[in-house]
């Protein structure tokens, strides 16, 4: 028995279909069931509520072999890292009690990085508590989500251009979510893994902002240029969207780790989606269904 949670997320939808496909008994924890697609409704086991709750995992927990674990956004946390540690202290302890086997969870890139880093931080204080849950852990280690930039397809669209605070010609690891998906799965479904470990999950080449521009530029057939904001426009931007102060300082604080090198360096032999691939196969078709909405 295989429990997933945030099924109605990207990942965890991936997850959970991939899992169905494959004929893995599943147990989803959903806060909101209707949410799910009827295929995943009529193969799993739903249980109704939060993976923060106590009773919900006490129930979701029973028999378990493996658990996946992502812990969802809050922009109105008044503590990010409590935020992060609401998830995994109650998972934690379910699982000890519930004798879990393996637990995967998605963290992010760079972790055992000297400073600060906002939400980079917060995910790696959760490993550190699912580790001491004694079951067999595995964090996969997440870089910069592509995916971020489908929120500037708009800017992309009608100015040709997207915004980041990263350094134009510094390297910026990146990553597709459906490869943080397929490795979710692989490891959900392999029972002879032991012990703790850290997965790098990333595109096999990091990319400059610059270099980044120049194949969106070349997939989508038009000029698109990079802009680098200061971080006291990214405050701002966020500041405006209604995220909490807290919040805030913690994607300052991630945006400064990023340009002081958060990320390690690929190393050779690295597999994943290339920038390349991910902007034929799902900028393109979003910035072009941008472009149909704007002509009607």
């Amino acid at each position: 028995m295989i429990v997933i949670t945030t099924p109605t997320g990207t990942i965890g939808a991936a997850v959970a279909e991939s899992l169905r496909a494959a004929g893995a008994p599943l147990r989803l924890i959903a806060r909101d069931p209707s949410r799910l697609p009827e295929t995943l409704r009529e193969h799993a086991d739903v249980i109704v509520g939060s993976h923060a709750d106590p009773a919900v995992l006490t129930t979701a927990l029973t028999d378990a072999t493996a658990l996946f674990v992502l812990v969802p956004p809050n922009f109105d946390a008044p503590d990010v890292t409590e935020h992060y540690l609401g998830f995994a202290r109650p998972i934690a302890e379910a699982v000890r009690a519930h004798a879990v086997p393996r637990v995967v969870a998605v963290s992010s890139l760079g972790r055992g990085f000297d400073g600060p880093a906002g939400l980079l931080s917060a995910a790696w204080a959760m490993d550190d508590t699912l580790e001491s849950s004694g079951a067999a852990y595995r964090s996969l280690q997440a870089a910069f989500f592509m995916e971020n930039l489908l929120h500037q397809v708009d800017l992309i669209s009608s100015q040709g251009m997207f915004v980041l605070t990263a350094e134009p010609d510094a390297p910026l690891a990146a990553v597709a979510t459906t490869d943080i998906a397929r490795t979710a799965t692989d490891l959900l479904t392999d029972t002879t893994w032991t012990g703790h470990q850290d997965v790098p999950v990333r595109e096999p080449v990091d990319h400059t902002p610059r270099e980044m521009a120049q194949i969106i530029s070349e997939t989508l057939g038009r000029p698109v240029a990079y802009q680098q904001a200061t971080l006291a426009d990214y405050r701002a931007r966020y500041a405006s969207s209604g995220a909490s102060p807290a919040v805030v300082d913690a994607m300052i604080e991630m945006a400064e780790a990023q340009t002081a090198g958060v990320y390690p360096p690929a190393r050779d032999g690295a597999l994943g989606t290339t920038f390349g691939q991910w902007c034929a196969s799902v900028l393109a078709p979003a910035v072009a269904d941008r472009g149909r909405a704007e002509r009607s």
